[in-house]
């Protein structure tokens, strides 16, 4: 049904061209993993100099994130919110974009061949659902234009949460 779609354009306009296909593929499913689940993949498709793209959701009244779906080698399964750059994005429910991993306080190195990262908050109604976190080997993988279209693709998956 899918196959790997060559993006082409300005960054831009691929970034858009990949927000249409997550709005494509959440309209109407109310499922949270589901969406989660194709939008790691389309992450995973559509970014380049990454090695780990996916979701951790928030467990319950518990200050602590727990591993959802994701693409890449296997993962932390449990980040306290006191810690890592995924503790810190859902302490304080801010996007948190690192030049460089190996200087970040208290980071959390699940791949040691991550040097640049950046988590997004998933937010309904106000509550922390979960983060969007994407790691690269690459230093200063992120920019201000990845992060602005990231946070745009992540207010669509907000918008699918009841």
């Amino acid at each position: 049904m899918f196959q790997k779609v060559e993006y082409s354009g300005t960054k831009a306009q691929q970034y858009e061209t990949l927000l249409f296909q997550v709005k494509a593929l959440t309209d109407g499913e109310p499922n949270l993993i589901a969406n989660l689940a194709n939008a790691s993949s389309l992450l995973n498709q559509f970014l380049n100099d990454i090695n780990w793209v996916g979701f951790y959701l928030k467990d319950g009244d518990k200050d602590e994130l727990v591993l959802g779906p994701f693409h890449g080698l296997p993962a932390c399964v449990r980040i306290p919110f006191h810690k890592g750059v995924c503790g810190k994005a859902a302490n304080t429910k801010t996007t948190q974009r690192i030049a460089n991993v190996h200087e970040f306080p208290g980071h959390i190195a699940c791949d040691a061949a991550s040097n640049s990262e950046i988590v997004i908050p998933l937010i309904s109604n106000g509550e922390l659902i979960g983060v969007l976190d994407i790691d690269s080997p690459k230093f200063e993988r992120f920019d201000d234009e990845d992060q602005h279209f990231l946070e745009k693709l992540v207010n669509i998956l907000e918008n699918t949460i009841n």
